[in-house]
Order: C-alpha cells, then structure tokens, then sequence
C-alpha cells in the first residue's frame, strides 16, 4: 500500500458531473439522478484498500445518520485489470455484505476521479444543495493500525454543520489512504 494524501480540490467547485455504471443495480447512475433539494457526499473509494475497510463501520453508521438528509454516492475508479477485487461484480458484493443500498459506481476511463482531482481512497466531497464544494479531505484522523477508533469526526462535523445551517470549519485536512490504482 502507498500511502498518498488528497489534493483537496478548491472549494466552491461546482458539483462535476458523472453519468457511470452502478455495481449495484447494474443501470447507470448520474448527477441527474440526484436528489436537487439535497446535499452531496461523494466518496472515492475501493474494495481492497486497508484505509477504506478501516473506515466500513463508521460509512454504514454516517449513512443511518444521514441517509434522509444527504445524497450518497461512492464511486471506484481503481484499474481492474491489475486489481481484479475491485471489479464491478465484486464492488456488488461487497455492498450486499455491508448492507449498503446507495449507489457504487464504476470508473472504468478514471476520467471522473481526474476531473475531482482524487488521488487515494478514500476521498471525501460535499457538495451543498447549490452543488457547490464545501467540504474536501478527510474522515477522520485515524488510520489504521492506530490506537484510535474512527468517528468520522472532521466528515461528520462538516455535514452536521451544513444541515444546521452553520459555517463549516475552513480548517480541513486532506484525506490520506491508497492511491487510486490508475491505468
């Protein structure tokens, strides 16, 4: 595993659009099918990377909290060729085991995870109800292998602080994992 750190978009980005294949439900899913009366999560994210599996309890716990409040959306941009357990067919199972029901998507041309500038799994993006950036980076400040549990605290805050209509904090941390496995 290389340990790589996220570039942290510019915020204020308008939402970048994506029209990709969901491992889910096997139909494509695009930025049109987006609730508009809703924030955005959008993550980058893996099967096999060890930061994103750290971090499985804690997704399947923000998206009880969050799940009538935000629209979520992960999407797999990693080359399945020299990494085949991240392949569509295997990004499915996984969700049916963590008992995941919003969209996997796969990037296949990696064109949309270049255009977010992601550079590792995980990578947080939340997007307000303009669909403008307003949070980028980490999960929390956990890894694994640390003596702490994660929380998701620094994710979490920013979303709670959009849905309370307050400032999100404009101290944010970029979020490290694998590197996307680029063709």
């Amino acid at each position: 595993m290389s340990l790589t750190y996220s570039s942290m978009l510019e915020l204020n980005s308008n939402l970048i659009e994506f029209d990709l294949p969901n491992s889910v439900t096997n139909k494509n899913f695009s930025t049109d099918n987006l609730d508009l009366d809703k924030p955005s999560l959008i993550m980058f994210i893996c099967n096999h990377c060890p930061y994103v599996i750290h971090y499985h309890e804690q997704i399947q716990k923000l998206t009880r909290d969050f799940e009538e409040k935000f629209n979520f959306v992960a999407i797999s941009s990693n080359d399945v060729e020299n990494y085949p357990q991240d392949s569509p067919e295997k990004m499915k199972i996984l969700w049916e085991e963590l008992s995941l029901t919003f969209p996997y998507l796969y990037d296949e041309t990696q064109d949309v995870a270049k255009k977010y500038k992601a550079e590792c799994t995980p990578e947080f993006y939340v997007f307000n109800a303009n669909k403008k950036l307003v949070y980028r980076g980490r999960f929390d400040d956990t890894s694994p292998g640390s003596d702490t549990d994660p929380n998701g605290e620094d994710l979490r805050s920013a979303m709670q602080a959009l849905i309370d209509g307050q400032k999100i904090s404009d101290e944010q941390f970029p979020s490290m994992g694998c590197n996307i496995k680029w063709k």
